[in-house]
This record gives structure tokens, C-alpha cells and sequence, in this order.
């Protein structure tokens, strides 16, 4: 490894030379280096469960290219050096999160959050015995985080789950029993 100092013809250049050589910039300073091989030891189950999660996400920014609606979406969330495939990806990577559950009377109110936008949250409701009395999607509130379900009655001894669905189709499920 080599540090490059005030030298013109590799002020702008980075990359790989020839296969064999790397020019790299970290904390303002040029550095060469041997080219790096692949590792040699075989990948973690941490590895592999990243790469599969982020060859999916990708294979998601590539098919909302397609739609104009969405492209023009995950384009408006792009900063600077962003475009609308980088926010696809970052949105498919991450699931939704519900932040809260609340109940008054029979109308549950679950707050849920994504860093781009939450696509629908259902709401299944369960009998003490763990039958399904009810399922539906919950109406977003004026706030665009609560989400607003209004059921026949909350059992007790039952329980109420909640998934929560963004863009990509991630889920997220949490169930809370009912006391």
C-alpha cells in the first residue's frame, strides 16, 4: 500500500489498473494497493441472508423503472447523487415498523411507519380460542401515520394481529392480546 501525494495524473483517478493495481481515496488521501482477490473463506448464514435480501431489492428497483408512477415517486425521495433505483433498493430493504397499538372502544389504531410509505396494514381479529372473528384493512388517518380500523368487539382473552405492508411488499406482523 502506497500513499500518493500532490501527484496531477492520479488527482482524479480511481479504480483498478491492469487487474492488478487499486487506486482508492479514504479520509481525503490517495492510497495504491495490490488489487484484492476474492476471500477464501466461504460466506456466513448473516452473508448469504444479505446478499439474497439485497438481490431482491434490487430485482425490485429494476421493475419500478417500469411503472412511471413509481419511478417518478422514489425519484422525488432522491437527494443529491440519488436516483429513483437507489431509493427502490433502500426501500426493499427495510420493512415497515408498527410503533404503536392502541384500542378505544372498538376501534384499534396502530401507528406505523416506513421510511418511504406504508401501502396497507390489516388488522385481524382472534377469539380467546384463536378463531378468526374478523379481518380488514385499516383506513390511514389525516396524520399519514395512524391507520384506523373500526371492529364489531374486542374479546377478551382474544388478540388482534396487525401486518403492516410498504411499496415492496416487506411485512411486518405483530399481535397483541387483548385483556
Amino acid at each position: 500500500m502506497a500513499l500518493v501525494r500532490d501527484n496531477i495524473l492520479l488527482q482524479l483517478v480511481r479504480g483498478t489498473l491492469g487487474g492488478q493495481l487499486t487506486i482508492y481515496e479514504r479520509n481525503g488521501q490517495i492510497i495504491m494497493a495490490k488489487k484484492r482477490g476474492p476471500s477464501q473463506k466461504k460466506p456466513t448464514d448473516k452473508q448469504l441472508e444479505a446478499r439474497y435480501r439485497m438481490k431482491v431489492a434490487a430485482a425490485y428497483a429494476k421493475a419500478i423503472l417500469t411503472d412511471p408512477d413509481l419511478k417518478a415517486y422514489y425519484q422525488s425521495k432522491a437527494g443529491p447523487g440519488q436516483n429513483a433505483y437507489n431509493m427502490a433498493v433502500k426501500d426493499a430493504y427495510r420493512s415497515p415498523e408498527v410503533q404503536d397499538i392502541r384500542f378505544e372502544d372498538t376501534s384499534v389504531i396502530v401507528t406505523a411507519k416506513d421510511e418511504f410509505r406504508v401501502a396497507e396494514v390489516e388488522v385481524k381479529v382472534f377469539d380467546a380460542a384463536g378463531k378468526m372473528l374478523e379481518r380488514g384493512k385499516a383506513m390511514l388517518g389525516r396524520n399519514g401515520v395512524d391507520w384506523y380500523y373500526t371492529t364489531d368487539r374486542l374479546p377478551v382473552g382474544g388478540s388482534v394481529v396487525i401486518l403492516a405492508v410498504d411499496l415492496p411488499g416487506n411485512e411486518t406482523v405483530k399481535e397483541v392480546r387483548l385483556e
